[in-house]
Formats: structure tokens, C-alpha cells, sequence
């Protein structure tokens, strides 16, 4: 099966259905299921350098899916798969405006979902669907770009 590496908070986030589009600097044809791996990186720093209305966005999706008001971070699993998905569509990002963000085909990508990635026009945007979280993420070491994960 492909697999991605994403640092935590995103990971998490794409897990709880939060947020179903990564975005990338770099096109993929692969269209098709996919792991989605958690970095070994620590999520606090992650969450320090986000300007504090995206924490703030961050939390609500965790409290608002999971009912969690404190301790997130200390729950998000790292150097894990967390996730399975499909990677179904992958779309450049072509515009901006006053609510969102305009990927090719006219889709739209509104609050909080922008918040979670860099849909800056040129970019590529990759649409996941039917992302399930694992109850018990697996270890494993995760690399660059898409890879093979074997889950035996």
C-alpha cells in the first residue's frame, strides 16, 4: 500500500476527518488507497509555530469530533500510521478569494479545512476519502515523498 508522512497535528487531523485535503508542493498520479503516517516530529513545536487562530481551529475539530477539551497533543501518536484513506483526485490550487481557496474544476475550499494546509495558487491539492482512523496506530518508519508500507 502507498503511505505519506505528514507531521502531527495534520495527521491527526486528516485521521478524525478534519482534514481531507493535503497539499503538496509536487503533483502525484497515483490515485488510489493510501496510509497516512505520522512523523516522529513533536507536536508541540508543530502547534507553536502555527499563528493562534489556527490552534484555536485545531482544537475546536478535535473537541467538536472527539469530545476532547485537553490533552490532544499528548494523544497524537507519531512515528505511526494512523490512518487509511483513498487518494482520489489531485488538484491544483488556481485562485484565491475573500472565503477560500479555488482548486481546478471550480471546487472550493472554505474555513476551517484552508486553515489546514497551504493552498497558495500553483500548489497541488490531494482530495482523501474514505479515511479511517486505526484504533491502534502501527509503528513504523516513515520516509519522503509516497512509499510502500507492508502492513503485515
Amino acid at each position: 500500500m502507498k503511505a505519506i508522512t505528514i507531521h502531527q497535528p495534520w495527521a491527526s487531523l486528516i485521521a478524525i476527518g478534519a482534514k481531507r485535503f493535503e497539499t503538496r508542493s509536487w503533483k502525484t498520479n497515483y490515485r488510489g488507497p493510501i496510509a497516512i503516517h505520522a512523523s516522529k516530529t513533536d507536536p508541540h513545536d508543530m502547534i507553536r509555530s502555527l499563528p493562534h487562530d489556527v490552534q484555536r481551529a485545531m482544537y475546536e475539530q478535535f473537541y467538536d469530533r472527539l469530545g476532547i477539551s485537553s490533552g490532544a497533543l499528548k494523544r497524537m501518536p507519531t512515528g505511526s500510521i494512523v490512518a487509511t484513506a483513498e487518494l482520489s483526485d489531485c488538484l491544483k490550487s488556481v485562485d484565491t478569494w475573500t472565503d477560500g481557496y479555488e482548486l481546478e474544476g471550480r471546487k472550493l475550499i472554505y474555513s476551517p479545512e484552508y486553515e489546514f494546509g497551504d493552498f497558495t495558487p500553483g500548489r497541488f491539492t490531494w482530495e482523501l476519502t474514505n479515511v479511517r482512523m486505526l484504533d491502534d496506530p502501527i509503528p513504523a518508519k516513515g520516509q519522503q515523498g509516497l512509499w510502500n508500507w507492508n502492513p503485515d
